[in-house]
């Protein structure tokens, strides 16, 4: 069964990146494409729920920091995993990162490396 990952990114040209690179290592993932904060938000709510959240800080409107606190805040998505991946290099930013997710990956980033991050989380 492949592992579905929600891209979340208001950069459409690193979804597509972030798809393609993935697909181009025979990853067999499954993706949902979330381009704001409230859409990924509103697609849980809808039930399309990922195995893994990849998900960008610097967002309009809703970040990425809210964004994943309200993912914590619900039971029901409370375990999914979240990689933020982020253009963020500040010191703060990335011990925050690294608490309330499970990897903290800085844009920009290897696909291959990527892909092994997210494997690790998988395992």
């Amino acid at each position: 069964m492949k592992k579905k990952l929600m891209i979340v990114d208001d950069n459409l040209d690193l979804i597509y990146s972030v798809k393609r690179g993935l697909d181009d290592l025979a990853s067999g993932y499954e993706f949902i494409e979330a381009d704001s904060g409230e859409k990924c938000i509103s697609l849980l709510k809808k039930g399309q729920i990922p195995d893994l959240i990849l998900l960008d800080i610097m967002m309009p409107d809703m970040d990425g920091w809210e964004t994943a606190a309200q993912i914590r805040s619900k039971l029901k998505w409370k375990k999914i995993p979240i990689i933020f991946l982020t253009a963020k290099t500040d010191e703060v930013s990335r011990g925050l990162g690294n608490v309330v997710s499970e990897d903290y990956i800085e844009k920009p980033f290897d696909t291959f490396d990527l892909k092994k991050r997210i494997d690790k989380v998988f395992k």
